[in-house]
């Protein structure tokens, strides 16, 4: 899954896709133990809970689990859905801010991959769906399939 430019997705959340309408995205860092980095770099993590909050001019991710690494020792290991800081320029943040005071708003993350050796985190700046909303999605979809299929028949 390498992409050009030196990135390597590790993992994605498909299903903040299906239940949130994406406004607009943003790219950040994320402050991680040594055990961690591991964890994630063999795959061992899961966005799909994930939530970002901003505190005190700050953004933290909350509910992402990380695996502890297997050849590290119960001392030496992290707590799997510990709270952790991200990495933004101030002048992203203030805009977050704004942003996410808004209602029906909310910050998720979309996926986390390797950019030259640092783990970054894609967060998106998101609606909730409505159920109508996830229903015309998955109608569309269909649809796509169903024309993908006649295509490959004719």
């Amino acid at each position: 899954m390498a992409d050009s430019g030196g990135i390597k997705v590790l993992s994605e959340n498909r299903q903040a896709r299906f239940q949130y309408e994406i406004l607009e995205t943003f790219e950040t860092g994320i402050e991680l133990l040594g055990t961690e980095v591991k964890s994630i770099r063999a795959g061992k993590v899961n966005l799909r809970d994930g939530f970002a909050l901003v505190r005190n001019g700050e953004v933290w991710l909350h509910n992402i689990h990380i695996s502890p690494h297997q050849q590290a020792s119960a001392y030496y290991n992290h707590d799997p859905l510990r709270t952790r800081k991200l990495l933004m320029h101030r002048e992203e943040i203030r805009k977050l801010i704004g942003k996410v005071e808004q209602k029906g708003l909310t910050l998720v993350p979309l996926k986390m991959y390797l950019k030259q050796g640092w783990v970054k985190v894609t967060l998106g700046l998101g609606r909730g769906k409505k159920l109508h909303d996830k229903r015309e999605t998955e109608r569309r979809r269909q649809d796509q399939r169903d024309i993908q299929r006649a295509i490959k028949r004719a």
